[in-house]
This record gives C-alpha cells, structure tokens and sequence, in this order.
C-alpha cells in the first residue's frame, strides 16, 4: 500500500507513529479521537499502513498505543479498542486510553479492560493526560501528552511521499537501466546494426531520480543530529532510521546502473553520431559526383562575347552556390570526425579516417574544378573586354580614316595627324593586350584535363581554340587594313602640310618684298656729299637680296601646283599669290631703279660740286672750263626735277619717295650745294670781285 492511493486518509491524522517509544522500546501508535464519528474503516486503513513501515525486528519488541478519548464517547474508544484485536493482536502489548477526568467513572464499572485481557490479547488501562507518564518517558510524548516529543504529521507525510515516490522511481528505473545495460552487453553487435528508438530511454529522468534521493537522503540525515526546540536530544522514528539505509542503497544501485548507462548511452550515441556521419558523407559525395559534376559537364563554353561570358558566369554562380551549401555541410562533417578522432576510440579510427579522405578527396576535387571552371570564365571575359575595347579603337580609327581631311591650316593637319598617330599607338597596345590574354586563355585551355569534368573535352576545347584564334587573326587583319590606311593618309597630309607650307613661305616672300618696297621708300636721303652719297648706294644696293626671294616664291608657287595635282585638289593662294608676287616684285624694281637713278645722279653732282668748290692749283685749267659747271647746273637741276618726279607704276599709281618736308629738305640741300658753285663760277671770271672781297 502507498500513500499517496490513501492520501486524503492519512491526512485526516486518525492515526500516526510519533516516533516515541515506551519502556520496552516499543514503538507508540497514538489514535486521536475527535469530536466527530470517527470512520472505522478508514481507521482500519490508516492501522494497516502505519503497521506495514516499520521492520520485523521492531514489530516483535509490540507496540504501546494510545487512544485519546478525551474528545471522543465511550462506544467509540471501545469500538476503536475491540478493532485492534481484529488489526494487530499480536503487535499491541499495551492500550493507554486516555480518558477525560470523571466523565467515564461509572460506565467503566460496566466494562473492565483488565477483565478481558486474555480474550483480547493485550493489556488496556484507563489513564489520565497527567499520568501517563507512569508508562511512558515524557520525552517520548508528545505535546498533547505533556510530553517534549515533536512531531509534524503533515511534515512526516510529505516526506513519507517523497521517500515512496522515490522508492518507486527507482526501483523501477534501476529495472529498466538493468535491462537496458544488460540487453546492450549480450546484444552489443546487433544494436550497432540497428538505430536508436525512443524505447531505447527509460522513463524518468535519472538525474532527477538521484537529486531527489540525495535531497531526502540528506534531510533525513539532519534530523539525526537536530535537537528538539528545548534542546533535549531526539531520537529519530524508526521508519526514518529504517529508510536512511534503503535509500542510501539504493542511491548506490542507481549511481551504478547508471554510469554503465551514460557508458550504453554515450557509445550508442556515437556509433549513431557515427553512422549519422557516413550517411551524410555518403550524400555529399553522391552529389557532387553525380548532379554536380553533371553541371559542370554542361558548362563547358567561353561565350563569343562579354554578355556570352557574363551569362555563363552567372550560371556558374548559381552552380557555385549549390555547391556552397553541400560544402558547408562537409565543413560541419569534418570537424565532426576531427572531434571523434581526438576521442581516440580506436575501432572506429580506421573507418573514420577513411570517410574523412573519401570527403576530402571529392570536395577538393570538385572545388578544383570550379575554381579551374571560375578562372577560365574569368579570364574569357577579360579577353573579350579587351577585344570589344580593340574593336571600338579600330572603329573609331576606321572613321577618322573614311572622313576626308579638309584642315584649315598646317597646325592643324599636324595636329590631326598625331591623334591618328596616338590612336594607331593605342591599337598597337591593344592588340598585344589582346595577344596576351589570348595567349593565357589557351594556355588555360590547353591545361584543362579530361578527368576536370569527368569526359573528354577535346572537341568543345577545339571551338573554344578556334574561336580565340579567330577573334585574334580578325583584329590582326583589321588592324593592318587601317595601318595601310594610316599610312596612305600620313602620305596625303604630310603632302598637305608641304602644301601649306609652301603657299605660307611664298605668301611670306609676297609680304617680305613688300616690306622690302615699303622700306626702300623710306630711303630718300641723298647724302651731303659725295661720300655720304656712295654709302647709301652701297646699302642700297644690299636690297639685291630681293631677288632671290622672288625667285624663292616663283618656285614655292610651281611647288603647289604639283602638290595640288597630286592631291587632286585647287590651292587655297596660288591663284592670287602669283599676280601679287609679280606686282610686288615690279613695284620693287621700278622703285629701286629710281633710287639707283637718284643716288647715281647724287654722287655725279656732289663728286663735281666738290671738285669745283675745292682750291686745286694744280688743275687751273679744270676749274675754268665752264662745261663742267654748266654739267654741274644741270645734274642739279635735273636732280632737283625727278625730286619732284613720283614712281608710275605698271598699273598707272604713282609713289612718292619720302613726305614732302623730307623731299623738300633734299631739294634745300641741293640747291644750297648750286648756289656755292654758282658762287665759285662768279669768282673764277672775276678775279677782282676776290680781291675786293679779301
């Protein structure tokens, strides 16, 4: 019987062990009568299972019992006393009933207990509160009896509870731990061959079993050792004593069962842990030799273009993040068998390490392969970006080439002329950039394995090749297209830059002898003398210089017109360079005759003059002719009218030499020069006009 079937009984307190014990050391059974009808069979019940706890041992030494009949009627405590000779004949040695004072004096007189001892088989007394103490130490009563025994019916029940819920939890758990340790130790082999199920797990929580013995085992321990509240030493209640060893046993049994059961446990889990582990590494490697390797199968291409490659490697990506995840997983398994490899159960170390290589081989492998397959697409997509940027070049290069040149100036043509230059430069570069990551591409290819993707990929690598190749030799071909073309138009404005050249110098020559004339105009001076004078004339005559430039410019003009023949196309100046050559240079001649004409007359005049107006005794005969002063007047004079004369021009304009102020200075001078000469004539013939003077 438990207690927890009888619960709502045993709380009702009509019967409990205090844990006091009379002079015979007999445990003291105290019934407490109340007020109310007392049930007799749950009495009955209550007699039954108090009687069942304690041992055999203290069964034999009786029990004294007190029945507290203080609040309770005759016929009830006479019932109560009759009943235990139907309970436990045997087990009482004494009833104490403990009466009321005077209330039962004359129905006693009726019924004596004494009387009817060998019929019931134990002594009864009736006895007062106060005395009983003449048959029991007050130590072993309880308050109610005057006595400074404690007890706590409700505590005593809770830990009565406890003590069976854990009698009953373990007994029944070391039954299954023992099953379940022995079924492991005959069955080992054929529990490796099978999966854990939930059966395999006993009922109840060891864990929680153990704490709570050891928390009882504990509480019942400290009640050994604990006084009572006057500070008399207590003894504990047999039942307690009794279940201190019961559950201090089975404690140990527990303790045991189940250590071998965390050891049953622990290798189950890891040969589960193990084969979860196989399993996994079993899918892992089927899929990346089967679907995945079938994708990277199907990829095999470059792509013809940078769209081509941007979407194969975005196809690529997609097959890379499925792989990821798998990878992943044997990340996970790897640091799991590294774990059970460090546990150093040396069984499995054989099978483990080989699952770990069989992994590590088909991961790395296939890792290989998309970092070979990632690299390949990479470096396809940087090849066709260089040959889009190569083919742009060329295009743009093209255009230059097709659109006729019609520059306004050299400066310009050079200028053009070097971009074409820089952008045949920059196809050069390209080109080898091209070359190189071609060149690259193929090697990429040419190192590609058949076991890469698992086939023979001789065919697709053969497109691929040819593909390179082809875009290769097509950028080669349209690149010397356009060299060819380059140097056809470097011919045509170098022959250009010549053209202008040319018309610019003879333009040049047009503007020098026109500054040459517009100097020279300037250059009207005659001299003071005949010195002064043949100077002049020698300067003048530096101005021959002009010559060999018109010349110079005759031969720049016949130059265009070649060039313009061979460039099939009209001279922007030679039209009207080559009349205003002409006007220019017959201006300068006209003007830089007179100037000759003029000095020339300059220096007959001033020679003469000079030779006159000097004292030359030795040539008396000289000085006297009068045809040299009559020569003399009229160079003056003629020199004095082509002053006054302007430069006519072939189209009918006139020049003068000089401002009137400067022409009228020279004149000035001139006639300055007559008159002293005059003068000289005058004395020559008339001697005395001298002597009158002096």
């Amino acid at each position: 019987m438990e207690a927890s079937v009888i619960l709502p009984i045993l709380k009702k307190k009509l019967a409990f062990l205090s844990g006091g014990k009379d002079r015979r050391s007999g445990l003291i059974l105290t019934i407490p009568l109340c007020l109310e009808q007392t049930n007799m069979d749950e009495l009955s019940v209550t007699l039954d299972y108090l009687l069942s706890i304690p041992s055999e041992k203290c069964k034999a030494r009786g029990f004294t019992v007190i029945v507290d009949g203080r609040k309770s009627q005759w016929n009830v405590v006479k019932t109560v006393v009759l009943m235990l000779q139907n309970v436990v004949p045997a087990e009482v040695s004494l009833v104490c009933v403990v009466k009321p004072d005077e209330f039962w004096d004359k129905k006693v007189t009726h019924f004596c207990f004494w009387k009817e001892k060998d019929r019931l088989g134990f002594e009864v007394i009736l006895v007062s509160a106060n005395k009983l103490t003449r048959y029991i130490e007050p130590c072993q009563l309880t308050e109610d009896f005057g006595g400074s025994l404690t007890y706590d019916h409700m505590d005593w029940l809770n830990k009565r509870l406890v003590f069976e819920k854990f009698t009953k939890e373990s007994t029944s758990l070391l039954d299954e731990l023992a099953l379940i340790n022995n079924g492991s130790d005959k069955g080992s082999q054929q529990e490796k061959e099978r999966s854990v199920d939930l059966n395999f797990l006993p009922s109840v929580d060891p864990e929680t079993v153990l704490q709570t013995g050891h928390e009882l085992l504990s509480e019942l321990q400290q009640r050994r050792f604990n006084g009572s509240d006057g500070g008399v030493s207590w003894s504990p209640m047999d039942d307690e004593l009794l279940a201190q060893p019961q559950v201090m046993k089975l404690l140990d049994s527990l303790r045991e069962q189940y250590t071998r059961y965390q050891e049953v446990c622990r290798q189950r889990s890891k040969r589960t842990q193990l084969e979860e582990i196989q399993q996994k590494v079993m899918q892992v490697v089927n899929w990346l030799e089967g679907p995945g390797s079938e994708q990277l199968r199907a990829q095999w291409g470059i792509g013809d273009s940078i769209r081509a490659s941007q979407a194969l490697q975005q196809k690529h990506e997609e097959i890379e993040s499925q792989h990821s995840e798998w990878f992943a997983v044997y990340v996970e398994l790897n640091q799991q068998i590294a774990a059970l490899l460090n546990a150093g159960d040396e069984e499995d170390l054989v099978e483990l390490k080989s699952l770990q290589q069989q992994l590590s081989d088909v991961c790395y492998r296939q890792a290989s392969q998309l970092e070979f397959r990632q690299n390949l697409l990479q470096a396809a997509l940087e090849f066709h970006g260089v040959a889009q940027d190569l083919s742009q070049q060329l295009d743009g290069l093209l255009g230059m080439l097709c659109v006729d040149v019609a520059p306004a100036d050299g400066a310009s043509i050079q200028q053009t002329l070097k971009l074409l230059e820089e952008k045949l430069k920059s196809v050069d570069v390209g080109l080898q950039g091209l070359r190189e990551k071609g060149q690259g591409l193929l090697d990429q290819i040419s190192n590609q394995a058949s076991w890469a993707y698992g086939k023979d990929v001789t065919i697709e690598n053969k497109e691929n090749v040819d593909h390179i190749q082809g875009v290769m030799e097509d950028m080669q071909l349209r690149k010397q297209r356009c060299e060819d073309m380059v140097d056809v138009r470097r011919l045509k404005m170098l022959q250009m830059v010549q053209l202008f050249k040319c018309e610019e110098d003879a333009a040049q020559a047009v503007e020098w002898l026109s500054l040459l004339d517009a100097l020279l105009k300037t250059h009207i001076r005659l001299g003071d003398d005949a010195q002064e004078t043949k100077v002049l004339l020698e300067k003048h005559r530096k101005f021959d210089v002009a010559q060999s430039t018109y010349d110079y410019g005759r031969q720049l003009l016949q130059a265009t017109v070649v060039l313009c023949q061979s460039l099939r196309c009209t001279s922007r100046s030679s039209g009207d360079t080559l009349p205003r050559l002409n006007r220019v240079w017959k201006q300068f001649t006209i003007a830089s005759e007179e100037r000759v004409h003029r000095l020339e007359m300059a220096i007959a005049f001033h020679s003469n003059a000079e030779k006159i107006l000097q004292d030359c005794p030795e040539e008396p005969e000289a000085i006297n002719d009068e045809e040299q002063f009559d020569e003399i007047e009229a160079v003056g004079k003629s020199l004095l009218d082509r002053l006054t004369v302007p430069v006519v021009y072939p189209d009918g304009t006139e020049q003068y030499f000089g401002s009137p102020s400067d022409m009228a200075s020279t004149a000035e001078h001139i006639r300055d020069r007559m008159k002293l000469v005059s003068l000289k004539r005058q004395q020559l013939r008339h001697p005395e006009m001298m002597t009158t003077e002096s």
